[in-house]
């Protein structure tokens, strides 16, 4: 039977109406994945929500440690620009002979002993003087990203050598998979003490920051930044371009990080 004729150009003009829909959905740009070190969790995500503000593209962040990262990429993972907590994993990627970009060092940390919030430990500077294996009863360990591979784990390492108390503490260790693991088990008094980025205990309330380890007594803790993609587009490249600029690097600034241009 035949549909009224008042019938057709309703049922055609609602046809039109949905074809353009589809095909600007079938257009809509890929998102742009940036993985980065977990301790940039928060300023990363501030600098997002900034930069989607002002352009139409959907970024997608990814955070766990530097090294977890790393091989994630290396293992075919959809990332399109990697920021790592150090040097060490962005070389190591590099050598995978993976389409690694033009590098750049984005931005610094420091290294801190942290406690819980309501802890009545006192500061100190650690290394001079009064020692870390004091501040922690027989039975009580210190939090620490993995030291075998976590960047802030790595840190931690060359900086209890260079102080002094690597032999007493390396058995006494609470290992996190990445900085913000080991900020938790401080955060839920699991561990009296512990050591992340400053950046880290700055983002939390529920430590405090009880000592600032030496610069100069563990390596450099650098970010360096590099788009990973074999074919990036404009896209990927534009937000690379603004991670690098002044507006990002105010946010960055904010949340305690220092960026490499201003030293």
């Amino acid at each position: 039977m035949n549909l009224p004729a008042c019938k057709i150009p309703s049922a055609l003009l609602a046809l039109a109406l949905c074809i353009p829909a589809v095909a600007h959905a079938g257009d809509r740009a890929d998102p742009v994945r940036i993985y980065a070190a977990a301790s940039m969790t928060d300023a990363m995500n501030a600098a997002i929500r900034a930069y989607e503000s002002d352009h139409d593209v959907d970024i997608v962040p990814v955070y766990a440690s530097s090294s977890t990262l790393a091989r994630q990429i290396a293992s075919g993972a959809p990332a399109d620009i990697y920021l790592s907590a150090n040097e060490q994993w962005m070389d190591w990627l590099a050598a995978q002979d993976l389409p690694v970009g033009e590098r750049v060092d984005l931005l610094r940390n420091r290294l801190v002993l942290i406690a819980p919030t309501a802890s009545d430990i006192a500061g100190f500077t650690p290394g001079d003087g009064t020692t870390i294996a004091s501040r922690l009863d027989d039975d009580q360990r210190l939090s620490v990203g993995e030291i075998s591979h976590v960047p802030a784990g790595i840190y931690a390492k060359q900086a209890l050598q260079s102080i002094g108390e690597w032999s007493a503490l390396q058995s006494r260790l609470a290992s996190g998979d990445n900085v913000r693991a080991a900020m938790a088990l401080v955060e839920r008094n699991e561990t009296p003490l512990g050591i992340v980025y400053q950046t880290d205990a700055e983002a939390s309330d529920r430590v405090k920051q009880v000592g600032v380890f030496p610069d100069d007594s563990h390596d450099p803790i650098t970010y360096p930044l590099a788009v990973v993609n074999p074919t990036p587009n404009s896209d990927i490249e534009a937000f690379r371009r603004w991670l690098t600029g002044a507006d990002a690097l105010a946010i960055f600034s904010r949340y305690g990080f220092t960026p490499v241009e201003s030293d």
